[in-house]
């Protein structure tokens, strides 16, 4: 065990999920962007889902970004970003998808077009 868990103290995951191992809602990709709404009261809400609040109040920050400030398993923080989500008090969001790259023969037809009117 590092020193640094011995100091925070260790807590297992299924402690900070009440014992639930996956999330009311399976929605959530590594790269699902996560926004609090700064309106919503942090009482009730445990150690683990306050400092969740705290770290998306500052802006939108990845679900893989959270875990790793929390310092906790992935699917742990899944589990308490759905807690959040159904109380109202996150809302996540899909990354922008990458456009689709045009066609290279269309490209092509492009550049032979405008080379000819130049």
């Amino acid at each position: 065990m590092s020193p640094g868990r011995r100091e925070r103290g260790l807590v297992r995951p299924y402690v900070v999920t009440d014992g639930r191992a996956y999330p009311t809602r399976n929605t959530f990709d590594l790269v699902t962007l996560v926004m609090a709404h700064p309106d919503r009261p942090l009482t009730g809400l445990g150690p683990e889902k306050r400092r969740v609040m705290e770290l998306c109040l500052g802006g939108a920050l990845s679900v893989a970004e959270v875990s790793g400030y929390l310092e906790l398993p992935v699917s742990v923080t899944k589990v308490l970003l759905g807690d959040l989500v159904d109380s109202g008090h996150v809302s996540t969001r899909s990354p922008i998808p990458a456009a689709d790259v045009p066609d290279t023969q269309l490209l092509q037809e492009v550049l032979d077009g405008l080379r000819a009117r130049l």
